[in-house]
């Protein structure tokens, strides 16, 4: 965090991207997932003071048009203090007054409260024992860190990533993970492996592709792990021949038939979940 003294002694565009770059860690932090080096720290000010202080340093923007400044004195004077809306709008107009879109941001539900003590410490992730997906060479740091928000958030046990993947590490899939990445943790390992990990532990494999049975026909395995492909290729011959278990389609009526790793992942996720509160094995 930037001490806002320092903010106001900044001009034009440089003091506009630090004050959008200020707010998106003051978002992470008060979502309970901050960068690491990023968490609030400040011991003199509260935190949502110091969120009032950058906002009201973007309301002596000259360019701040007069409806988005209207909006935000609002959020100011809003009783109890929205510390995260004021964040998000005060971003985003920033953003707008630089000429540049936003991050893609997505839907973020609060988590769970009986997981967390009394001091707001995580005491157990639930989640499904033996269910594991393994990325295949996924290029894109946005679509790993997607890849690891659902696995998070429908209670995957495991995410493996092959050598050829998009290192899990990197910052824009730990910035787009938010926490899951740090929180999931995760194994890198060559097929060769995977499928001696499948062996040693009976837990079947089985492959996210095109030309394999239908979503709503597939009989998800209680314990299984889910082989998705790259972004370009889809999933390698090489893993099409350790799915032991099969191979699962998400049929598509569009023309293109086109869906991001992502979402296909989420939309297979949810499916496999209602098969385990069924136990319909």
């Amino acid at each position: 965090m930037i001490d806002p003294g320092k903010l106001t002694q900044l001009e034009g565009g440089q003091k506009r991207r630090k004050l959008a770059l200020t707010l998106g860690a003051l978002e992470r932090d008060i979502d309970g997932v901050p960068e690491k080096g990023n968490e609030y720290s400040y011991k003199s000010i509260a935190r949502a003071d110091y969120v009032k202080k950058i906002v009201e340093i973007c309301l002596k923007d000259p360019q701040m048009p007069s409806e988005d400044a209207k909006i935000l004195k609002n959020a100011l004077e809003e009783i109890p203090f929205d510390e995260k809306r004021s964040c998000n709008l005060a971003r985003n107009t920033m953003l707008k007054i630089i000429g540049t879109f936003p991050a893609e941001w997505d839907l973020i539900i609060a988590p769970h409260p009986e997981v967390f003590d009394e001091n707001g410490i995580v005491k157990q992730r639930d989640f499904f024992e033996g269910v594991s997906v393994y990325a295949e060479d996924i290029r894109s740091p946005f679509n790993l860190g997607s890849i690891f928000r659902t696995a998070e958030a429908m209670g995957a046990e495991n995410v493996f990533v092959s050598p050829m993947c998009v290192p899990p590490d990197h910052p824009k899939a730990v910035r787009s993970g938010m926490g899951c990445i740090e929180t999931l943790g995760w194994q890198k390992k060559s097929l060769d492996e995977l499928e001696e990990y499948s062996k040693k532990n009976d837990i079947p494999i089985f492959v996210l592709e095109t030309g394999g049975t239908p979503l709503e026909e597939f009989k998800f395995p209680k314990k299984g792990i889910c082989i998705i492909g790259s972004e370009e290729l889809g999933v390698s011959p090489e893993a099409l021949k350790k799915a032991s278990y099969g191979r699962v389609t998400i049929p598509m009526k569009g023309l293109k038939a086109s869906l991001n790793v992502g979402v296909a992942f989420g939309i297979l996720m949810q499916k496999w979940v209602e098969s385990l509160e069924k136990n319909d094995f």
